[in-house]
């Protein structure tokens, strides 16, 4: 058995809103390095953990986290719909593996994912159905969250489970953050139009879908010419937070309080708890050194825009 990590940024905009020419070959670099680190690792097997955007988790049933044993991508923003290869009885084996653990887990036969957890694939893999896929849910939206060391501890009983398998490479993917307030309605601000499509806004029509993305597409324009009124990005946050990963001390990030994390990073830093899972994965093996490292706050894409890449110290 063998783990390799790779933590991203996501952002739906990749491919609507361009920054400057320079942070745009930044970016791409930044992935292209991604890319031949995963390319060299040669997965056997990948596990996901993503959060969702109202796509595929709604209020009218939201946990805070859930294994996937099947799964659809969802097809917003130009992603991948259809079918994911998920090895199911494998995705069986990790529920109960973490159940055991004294962690309560939802899972789902039949999980609708969106460019949170599609993105990456696609990026990294070049597909959706390239190598097997485990996706694990970590809810990054929705009120209320749980505690980061409970984020924590889902990462170390996934990571445990990993370091189990004899026969497997595997890839464990963060997707999300790092500082952001995109325009997602808020529960308690939202109009009855918005609380509908929190409570349970599954399969819109295409007109419906294009209504919304077009709205945060405009959004992001907005905020890279100033004019926009959601919260700006803070890259002292995201760097000292990529730091921490890097130090390989996972613990530390346990006193992070939900609320803070909304006034200092925006309402969806929450994402980062993908992050945490994906850290913790990887350090159930043992200590680890981080391989490569880009940042860049990123106004177009409405981003505090990070990559990372690590493996265990002693590979």
């Amino acid at each position: 058995m063998s783990v390799a990590l790779v933590c991203m940024s996501h952002s739906p905009l990749l491919e609507f809103n361009d920054p400057p020419a320079e942070v745009k070959a930044e970016v791409d670099s930044a992935f292209a390095t991604a890319r031949a680190f995963v390319h060299a690792y040669d997965p056997t097997l990948v596990v996901s953990f993503a959060p969702d955007h109202y796509n595929g988790f709604f209020y009218d049933l939201m946990p805070p986290f859930c294994i996937g044993y099947e799964a659809l991508g969802v097809g917003d923003y130009g992603t991948a719909e259809g079918p994911l290869d998920v090895p199911t009885v494998r995705a069986e084996e990790l529920a109960q593996w973490v159940a055991e653990r004294d962690l309560d887990i939802a899972i789902s036969r039949r999980m609708e994912v969106d460019h949170g957890a599609i993105q990456p694939l696609e990026i990294l893999l070049g597909g959706i159905d390239t190598v097997p896929t485990i996706p694990v849910f970590v809810n990054g939206v929705a009120r209320p969250f749980v505690k980061m060391s409970r984020v924590r501890r889902l990462g170390e009983a996934v990571g445990s489970f990993l370091a189990s398998l004899e026969d497997e490479r595997v890839l464990v993917i963060g997707s999300g953050g790092l500082s952001h307030d995109p325009p997602v309605p808020q529960w308690a601000t939202a109009n009855d139009a918005q609380r509908a499509l929190l409570l349970n806004g599954r399969h819109p029509t295409a007109a419906a879908r294009d209504a919304r993305q077009q709205n945060v597409i405009d959004a992001g324009k907005a905020f890279a010419a100033g004019t926009a009124t959601i919260q700006d990005l803070n890259p002292e946050w995201d760097r000292a937070l990529m730091a921490t990963f890097a130090t390989g001390d996972l613990t530390a990030l346990d006193a992070m309080d939900p609320a803070q994390m909304a006034r200092d990073a925006g309402n969806s830093a929450h994402e980062v708890r993908t992050w945490v899972a994906a850290f913790a994965a990887l350090a159930a093996s043992g200590p680890y050194a981080v391989t490569s490292s880009y940042y860049r706050p990123i106004r177009e894409y409405i981003a505090g825009f990070g990559v990372m890449t690590a493996l265990p110290s002693s590979s």
